[in-house]
């Protein structure tokens, strides 16, 4: 845990941090078409995207000029440092390009390597989570998770597809028949819905640090358990499941049988 003074701080500044990226979001958004081109493995990337994450990086730079940095867009500058913000400018950019707001701004930071502090943003439609692994706020109100039954649960997750993919053995279909709803709300909008009580589960099978660091302390600071899909750590992982406990508990029993 950070002290409170120094938390303080650094929260307002991850706040500001997405507000600089939701400056440039919200401008392209409003454009009459949005450029995209294709990284390396084939996922889309935008001028946006590029953008956003350097202004948060020459932010941080000014600000926090010893603290290491982690992005999507433009990969690690001293990522062993004591502190370590961690972006992700544009989580779900398929749902940006296609002007479908269930996107997300993250922004994470690591203390001695361990995930402290996350902000997930919805810049268009304004909401926010901010968390601290102990407690989360939702557009600045105190927050948790909902805990009904697994049988009123709405569970999200980013592409379904990815299941089979990286857990063929996971009984996903029983866990989703098991559930009130099963529906592709994914990315970083789908950790917001959990966090605020929207949505009950979310479980993302493959995921990378950008997607994880920031949404961790959110969730855990909503009173939600979140591990791995083994019951693992989830970035040692690569993927997470998280829920209120009891439904935490129950979503595991189901994917693992």
């Amino acid at each position: 845990m950070l002290p409170p003074a120094r938390r303080d701080e650094l929260r307002q500044f991850a706040e500001r941090l997405a507000d600089l990226a939701g400056e440039v979001v919200r401008s392209a958004w409003a454009r009459p078409s949005i450029e995209v081109v294709a990284k390396a493995d084939g996922s889309p990337v935008t001028v946006a995207d590029r953008v956003a994450e350097r202004a948060m990086r020459a932010a941080i730079a000014r600000a926090y000029p010893d603290h290491g940095v982690v992005g999507e867009e433009f990969g690690a500058e001293r990522p062993d440092a004591e502190y370590c913000w961690v972006l992700d400018p544009i989580d779900g950019t398929k749902s940006f390009v296609s002007r479908v707001p269930l996107f997300a701004i993250l922004v994470g930071l690591r203390h001695l390597g361990r995930p402290v502090l996350g902000v997930i943003a919805q810049p268009i439609l304004r909401e926010r989570a901010v968390g601290d692994g102990a407690s989360a706020t939702f557009n600045g109100a105190p927050t948790r998770v909902a805990a009904p039954a697994l049988a009123d649960a709405v569970l999200v997750t980013t592409d379904a597809e990815h299941v089979a993919r990286h857990h063929p053995a996971a009984r996903w279909a029983e866990l989703a028949r098991s559930c009130a709803y099963c529906r592709t709300w994914g990315d970083g909008y789908g950790h917001l819905m959990v966090a605020a009580g929207r949505a009950h589960v979310v479980a993302d099978p493959v995921m990378n640090p950008w997607d994880l660091v920031p949404v961790l302390p959110v969730l855990r600071g909503a009173g939600a358990v979140a591990t791995a899909w083994d019951g693992g750590d989830p970035l040692a992982a690569g993927n997470v499941v998280a829920a209120a406990p009891a439904l935490h508990a129950e979503v595991l029993r189901r994917l693992r049988g």
